[in-house]
């Protein structure tokens, strides 16, 4: 089994900066696409920005400009820096990670259990 564990978020006024970070753990093989996704009280999961093994990154065009994700393939971790922050940033932000495990080398979709970011003033 593969778990995804996020750390970071809380509460910041707006124009503010935080950071989310997330580090999977398990019997992996590799790891492809990793992302962040939010949710926001009464609206349905929206992606935030994703990141390839490769590095190349996707984003919402909501935090385009304003939000930086990077990885750490030796780690298994990806990480969000969101900076410029906006009361419509607040949400619950979730992990996701697309993985290839061992010893089958099954590709599986893993979700963490989310962290809270909350803006306002």
């Amino acid at each position: 089994q593969v778990q995804l564990v996020e750390s970071g978020g809380g509460s910041v006024q707006p124009g503010g900066s935080l950071s989310v970070s997330c580090a999977a753990s398990g019997i992996i093989r590799s790891i492809n696409v990793m992302g962040w996704y939010r949710q926001a009280a009464g609206k349905q999961r929206e992606l935030v920005a994703a990141i390839s093994s490769s590095g190349s990154t996707n984003y919402a065009g909501s935090v385009k400009g304003r939000f930086t994700i990077s990885r750490d393939n030796l780690k298994n971790a990806v990480y969000l820096q969101m900076n410029s922050l906006e009361p419509e940033d607040t949400a619950v932000y979730y992990c996701n990670a697309d993985v290839t495990s061992f010893p089958d080398y099954s590709r599986n979709e893993y979700w963490g259990r989310g962290t809270q970011v909350t803006v306002s003033s």
